[in-house]
């Protein structure tokens, strides 16, 4: 059985009905990217289209650069403590604060840029770090530990 396609190409209208049912740009929906957030929502996510519409209503990452931190929780951070040691990385504090037998870390030298408070805290830490939040901090010094906030340059 021959296709459907192949069956009207010789034909005067291709299928079409009435050969005015096919005129002007409004049998196609619009012209340029008209319906680009209506009819043709879904067209214009495929192909990108984010033109005619006021930058207002788009989605806030394509109006804005967005900078995303670098995070690690506490818990992550505490478990990782030893390794860190051998690489030297972190070192026992045994001098400036005087926390005694404390571990110094700096999150800014790991590459951390925020801290976030899920898991536990099971050693003495003093943390260096560009931002931290709440929890973060409560949970370290309800261990023992202390925490430095760097300041940053700039936005």
């Amino acid at each position: 059985m021959k296709k459907r396609v192949k069956r009207i190409r010789g034909t005067r209208t291709c299928g079409g009905g009435s050969s005015k049912k096919r005129r002007g740009k409004g049998s196609k929906g619009g012209s340029g990217n008209a319906g680009a957030y209506g009819h043709h929502f879904v067209r214009s996510l495929k192909m990108g289209i984010r033109k005619g519409k006021n930058k207002s209503q788009l989605p806030l990452q394509s109006r804005t650069a967005k900078r995303f931190d670098t995070v690690m929780n506490v818990g992550d951070l505490d478990n990782m403590v030893e390794e860190q040691m051998k690489t030297g990385k972190a070192k026992a504090d045994d001098t400036g604060t005087g926390t005694g037998t404390g571990i110094y870390i700096d999150a800014t030298q790991l590459g951390i840029d925020k801290i976030l408070g899920k898991g536990n805290v099971t050693r003495k830490l003093t943390l260096k770090a560009n931002k931290i939040s709440t929890l973060a901090r409560e949970k370290i010094k309800s261990a023992g530990g202390a925490v430095e906030i760097e300041a940053t340059s700039g936005a």
